[in-house]
């Protein structure tokens, strides 16, 4: 199935073909420091381990505890998960065995 994304554009089409020529970790900091600000990336980061609780059946206030995620922004992610594109489902799924569960 070809996914058509309703924010396409050359621009992103060769960001995204550039973010998938990194190949380790480090290049991905590299990347990232120079493309964003410490708070997007922060941001990014904190969205998706809330996703990732999310995914793992995790409750809102364990998240926010964890996270310190707002419950808006858990609210927000949430419903990426329900009713988005389903991109975090298959990164989330892709890592499964890969991310270390964060202890309770």
């Amino acid at each position: 199935m070809d996914y058509q994304s309703k924010l396409a554009s050359n621009d992103l089409t060769i960001l995204f073909e550039a973010i998938l020529q990194l190949k380790t970790v480090e290049e991905c900091y590299r990347f990232f420091e120079d493309l964003s600000t410490i708070k997007e990336l922060q941001d990014m980061g904190q969205r998706f381990m809330v996703a990732k609780m999310l995914f793992d059946k995790k409750p809102y206030y364990r998240i926010s505890e964890q996270t310190k995620a707002s419950t808006a922004t858990i609210s927000r992610v949430n419903k990426s998960l329900v009713y988005g594109a389903e991109g975090y489902k298959l990164i989330l799924e892709r890592l499964k065995s890969q991310i270390k569960a964060n202890p309770e």
